[in-house]
């Protein structure tokens, strides 16, 4: 029992490692968000860019432009208010791919401003991609 436990430790630690779940999460997200009609063919071109960029040094494919994430964070604010809760904000991170369930967020009790909300999409999609 013990060599399965140390087995399946040592597959956590490398899912982690290479953050494997963030990404089959992300693609996730992208396949529900855009619903290309051939969705194998979606993702490994998702996965092909991503190869060029890490060779090439050019950008890193971000598949949520500033519009969509407007656009998402416009319908978290429906009252229009000019921010989310912080259940929204993490919600959406997790709808998004960005984040484990698991992870802990510090709340300021403040709402978290669309400034907020798209730096940390970009950012967290960055540590994604720059993982591979």
């Amino acid at each position: 029992m013990e060599a399965r436990s140390s087995r399946e430790l040592k597959a956590r630690n490398y899912l982690e490692k290479h953050r494997i779940m963030e990404l089959l999460t992300y693609l996730t997200s992208a396949l529900v968000f855009f619903r290309p009609e051939r969705p194998r063919e979606y993702l490994i071109s998702i996965l092909e860019q991503l190869r060029i960029a890490k060779i090439s040094g050019v950008a890193l494919p971000f598949f949520m432009d500033n519009s969509n994430i407007a656009s998402m964070f416009e319908m978290l604010d429906s009252s229009n208010k000019g921010s989310i809760s912080f259940v929204q904000y993490k919600e959406a991170l997790k709808t998004l791919g960005l984040c484990t369930a698991d992870e802990v967020f510090k709340d300021d009790g403040y709402g978290v401003t669309f400034e907020k909300f798209r730096d940390e999409v970009n950012k967290r999609t960055q540590e994604i991609w720059s993982a591979f």
